[in-house]
């Protein structure tokens, strides 16, 4: 994960601010810095998002395939992550550098996402055992500047918001089955995104913890937690990283801190993507290049 060199003075000075519920840009212990959410910005998917939080800058593509369902679950579709962590996004990043980091983004969106509640995965199913929609989730990490789960995690929400599945119809003929798929842009599947949980990351420093830390904030933190939290507060996974410990007063502290503070971070982007969903073809699109 990118890092950034901090002499002591400094570590110090972020510390004693912490402390004080006044962080160096301002924000309170419980505060994020400002998002934007944007989606549609890739044409050849399925579905799109781009998240900027701060420096970190996301983008996310869903693309729906047609695939086989897995043995243990043969009424239900998958999904299938992979994280790209761009060279662009900081130096450490070059040759195979990103590999690891991108391996342990992937794996924990599989933790959060293993669960029924999260999406309705027999949706997908298009004949048990045979046909399913299989979601390929690219994520790629354009910029990073502190924070990266939870980035990922509401781009993702937003992405899978976006992901429009055509509909299909299953043709009985003497030689078998034969799909259909529906030529209408506007005859497709949506997902319900309702349940789908966002990462809150606490971070350790000092006697308290805050969320969306920087990467100066990160260099001061020995410990975090990672906390999924759905929209009504529930939380479905926790994984702690860092090399420090964390006492069981403290994570009980951080859990009903993460839960707060999600509902809040889901109520908000809920309404992002319901406004920008209303303004329809009127809405300027910026792109992920732009």
């Amino acid at each position: 994960m990118a890092s950034v060199v901090l002499s002591e003075a400094e570590k110090v000075y972020i510390m004693h601010g912490v402390q004080e519920d006044l962080r160096v840009d301002g924000r309170g212990c419980e505060d994020y810095r400002c998002i934007e959410v944007e989606t549609d910005v890739v044409s050849n998917t399925s579905g799109s998002a781009r998240v900027k939080l701060g420096h970190t800058d996301i983008l996310v593509g869903v693309k729906a395939e047609m695939g086989t369902p897995k043995l243990d679950r043969p009424n239900e579709g998958y999904l299938e992550f992979f994280v790209d962590c761009s060279a662009n996004a900081t130096p450490e990043f070059e040759g195979r550098g990103g590999e690891e980091l991108g391996t342990e983004i992937a794996n924990t969106l599989y933790r959060i996402f293993n669960n029924e509640s999260s999406i309705d995965l027999k949706l997908l199913c298009i004949n048990p055992r045979e046909n399913c929609w299989v979601l390929y989730v690219d994520v790629l990490l354009l910029e990073c500047g502190g924070n990266l789960f939870d980035a990922i995690s509401v781009a993702v929400k937003a992405a899978l918001f976006n992901t429009r599945i055509p509909k299909v119809r299953v043709l009985e003929e003497e030689g078998g089955r034969e799909i259909e798929l529906s030529d209408d842009p506007f005859d497709c599947i949506r997902l319900n995104v309702d349940n789908v949980p966002c990462i809150v990351t606490l971070s350790k420093i000092g006697y308290r913890h805050i969320v969306d830390a920087t990467l100066q904030e990160e260099a001061c933190s020995l410990a975090s937690l990672l906390i999924s939290v759905t929209s009504r507060g529930t939380l479905t996974c926790m994984k702690k990283v860092g090399r420090g410990s964390l006492d069981p007063e403290s994570i009980f502290e951080m859990m009903e801190t993460g839960k707060r503070v999600g509902k809040l971070l889901h109520s908000s982007l809920q309404t992002v993507l319901d406004e920008e969903e209303k303004l329809g073809s009127a809405r300027k699109k910026v792109g992920f290049l732009g």
